[in-house]
């Protein structure tokens, strides 16, 4: 018995350095689920770039219209594609068989994958991508090594020529005056219709709408949380009263 728990705590610890020897410096992101700008691009790119593959079938399309502020008209005739209504779940038509014959698994719903993987993990794995022939779709990506999707949203960014820099801190040099530590592409194969920067914040917009999906329910969750503490403090208030009342002929 105790050679098996030798084994099982050897394999754990093995596993636990494994895995820290493959983790990669992220990038850090701000994310904010009562920006609706931000949230209404985030929707607009998920539908049109990730939506066609991945599925979000914990999500309702008019629930997502009425948090981020977008009319059930706009969003039809905008966001919703074929015959679905805006009551449904947002689901997708592509069966699991066809897709893993096409991609050797099927794409994972999306609902959760913020809360699952965080903010920075997908904000830094949505803008590593990078030209890699030896793989399939001819790229690769440098949180996600052999990664098995295509890079979706190269018409936007544009394809790294080489494995980009992660988890950089900028800076500026005092000697040049040039800027430092930025991550991200130093230069590309494909070239894209959006800068660095327009990219950058792109996909800022796609990560803190898939961190609102994840929890929907925090929106409001967050704006009676006020109302409900100044219940509980009248509530104590009146609870702290009665006690003493109670209590102060005992003696």
């Amino acid at each position: 018995m105790k050679r098996v728990l030798f084994t099982l705590l050897l394999s754990l610890f093995a596993a636990q350095g494994l895995a820290a020897s493959d983790k990669v410096a992220l990038d850090h992101v701000d994310v904010d689920i009562y920006d609706k700008a931000s949230l209404q691009s985030g929707a607009a790119l998920f539908t049109n770039y990730c939506m066609g593959c991945h599925s979000m079938k914990y999500a309702r399309y008019e629930r997502v219209a009425d948090d981020i502020g977008i009319p059930h008209e706009l969003y039809v005739d905008n966001l919703i594609f074929g015959d679905a209504k805006i009551g449904e779940l947002m689901d997708i038509p592509m069966q699991s068989k066809m897709a893993a014959g096409w991609f050797g698994a099927p794409p994972p719903d999306l609902s959760l994958v913020a809360r699952l993987r965080g903010p920075e993990w997908l904000y830094t794995y949505l803008r590593t991508f990078y030209k890699d022939e030896s793989r399939p779709w001819g790229v690769n990506n440098a949180v996600f090594k052999d990664v098995g999707m295509p890079h979706v949203l190269i018409d936007l960014q544009g394809l790294c020529a080489e494995k980009p820099h992660t988890g950089g801190k900028p800076g500026i040099d005092p000697m040049s005056g040039q800027e430092i530590g930025v991550s991200g592409c130093q230069s590309y194969a494909v070239e894209g219709s959006m800068t660095p920067s327009e990219y950058n914040d792109a996909m800022r917009d796609l990560v803190n709408f898939l961190v609102y999906v994840g929890e929907p329910s925090k929106l409001q969750a967050n704006y009676i949380a006020p109302f409900v503490l100044m219940f509980l403090f009248v509530l104590f208030v009146f609870a702290y009263l009665l006690n003493r009342e109670y209590w102060k002929d005992v003696h």
